[in-house]
C-alpha cells in the first residue's frame, strides 16, 4: 500500500519533479518506492505461496508461481519501456513507436500497484493452522487408515495423490 501511495506522490505532481531544482526530492520518492517494493510485494511473493499451497504440492506450485511472476515482470519492464515513450513522434527514442508518456505510464503502474494490494487482502489468513488442517486432508487420511485397518470396504473415500 505504501508503494502505491509514494507512486502517486511521485506521479500527481510529476511536472514539479522534472525541474532541475527538484531532482533530489524525485530521487528520495523514487527510493522510497523501491524500498516499499522490496518490503511489500517482493516479500509476499515468497510468503504467500508458502502459505496457500498444500505441503505435498508446495515446491511444484511455488516454482510455477515464481516463473509466472518473473514472466509478467519481464513483460511489464518491456511494456513500460514502450509505453513511456512520448506521445510526440519527434521526441520518441529511435526505433520505438509513440507511447502514452512517462507520467501516464506511472499512473498505470500506480493503479496496478493498488490492484495488487487489493488482491493481497483476498488471501485468507491461516491463523497458525497448516493447510492440511484447513482442508481437512488429515481427517480424510485418518478415515482411510481406519477403514483399511477395520477391513470395511463400503464407505471408502478417494483421495487425490
Amino acid at each position: 500500500m505504501m508503494m502505491t501511495i509514494f507512486m502517486f506522490a511521485l506521479v500527481i505532481p510529476y511536472d514539479h519533479w522534472t525541474h532541475k531544482d527538484n531532482h533530489i526530492g524525485f530521487v528520495i520518492l523514487y527510493s522510497l518506492i523501491f524500498f516499499f517494493a522490496n518490503f511489500g510485494p517482493n516479500a509476499t511473493t515468497f510468503i504467500v505461496p508458502a502459505e496457500i499451497f498444500p505441503a505435498r504440492l508446495r515446491s511444484t506450485c511455488h516454482r510455477i508461481s515464481a516463473a509466472a511472476g518473473k514472466t509478467v515482470a519481464i513483460i511489464g519492464a518491456f511494456g513500460f519501456l514502450y509505453a513511456a515513450q512520448p506521445m510526440d513522434p519527434s521526441k520518441t527514442d529511435a526505433g520505438y513507436p509513440t507511447g502514452i508518456g512517462v507520467k501516464n505510464s506511472l499512473i498505470v503502474l500506480g493503479c496496478i500497484n493498488a490492484l495488487g494490494a487489493l488482491f493481497t487482502f483476498f488471501v485468507l489468513e491461516v491463523k497458525g493452522k497448516s493447510l492440511e488442517e484447513i482442508s481437512r486432508e488429515k481427517e480424510d487420511e485418518i478415515e482411510i487408515e481406519e477403514t483399511r485397518i477395520s477391513g470395511c470396504v463400503g464407505n471408502t473415500k478417494t483421495v487425490p495423490v
